[in-house]
């Protein structure tokens, strides 16, 4: 555990040097324009699309920096020959792995929880209507959900090459958030390849609608979602999370340097 905490550890000191961090001078500034420009062009339902801009902002940039960072933790170390250290060193290829991946789940953890800070403020100054509680339990399961992206990124960039990692893990993400869809346009169709097809996928892709309650927070639902279907998507998170990390050390373990 003490080499797994030293390599995250590393990554995060890592990514903050890169000056990840000031994405959220940017992301401020998103919202400082947003406040202002969308009473121009919507009709009474500006708090609405503010709420769902902010959200959907935040999400979209740890997104983008899970996927670019997270394909290149061990690609670069490849590149750069620094592997080698590493694996000579009294430590294992799964310790690098996890370390990895703590790190930079860790660093999507503390930029998530600074923007959630600052929309929060713009939602309070702004007297805009919403409801807090809702808003946390979405931004809980975004960070849930990076983590699994970030999961899937690394198990990619551990076989391939940076840019097709990239593009796979895209593909994973957007495949992931319409699974439930396919599903159910599949069963309309009533054809029993494309039902096939349909399930194989839900199967094999994260389903990533059971992470992402967004529009609970959005469209104002006052009660609590349902604990036990919150407790369920955690631990499928979490167990998806844990599959794609044995898969990816699996795979890193059988490569040659």
């Amino acid at each position: 555990m003490m080499r797994t905490f030293v390599i995250a550890k590393n990554v995060f000191q890592e990514v903050v040097r890169d000056r990840i961090l000031y994405i959220i001078g940017f992301y401020v500034l998103l919202l400082a324009v947003a406040i202002r420009a969308l009473p121009e062009f919507a009709a009474s339902t500006e708090d609405k699309m503010f709420l769902d801009f902010g959200l959907a902002a935040m999400s979209v940039i740890s997104l983008i920096i899970a996927v670019f960072v997270g394909t290149g933790l061990i690609n670069k170390e490849i590149d750069k020959r620094t592997i080698l250290l590493l694996i000579a060193k009294p430590v294992s290829r799964g310790e690098i792995i996890t370390g990895k991946f703590f790190g930079l789940s860790s660093v999507l953890t503390v930029l998530v929880v600074s923007m959630t800070a600052i929309y929060l403020l713009f939602l309070q100054f702004g007297n805009i209507p919403h409801t807090t509680p809702s808003i946390l339990i979405a931004v809980l399961f975004l960070c849930l959900q990076l983590s699994l992206i970030t999961a899937v990124a690394i198990t990619f960039g551990v076989f391939t090459s940076s840019l097709l990692a990239i593009a796979l893990t895209f593909a994973v993400y957007l495949m992931g958030n319409i699974t439930q869809n396919i599903v159910e346009f599949s069963r309309l169709s009533r054809n029993p390849a494309m039902e096939g097809i349909s399930q194989i996928l839900y199967l094999i892709l994260p389903d990533l609608s059971r992470l992402d309650l967004k529009n609970d927070a959005v469209y104002g639902i006052q009660a609590l979602p349902d604990t036990i279907a919150l407790m369920g998507n955690a631990v499928y998170g979490f167990v998806y999370i844990a599959m794609l990390l044995a898969i990816a050390i699996s795979l890193f373990s059988r490569r040659e340097f």
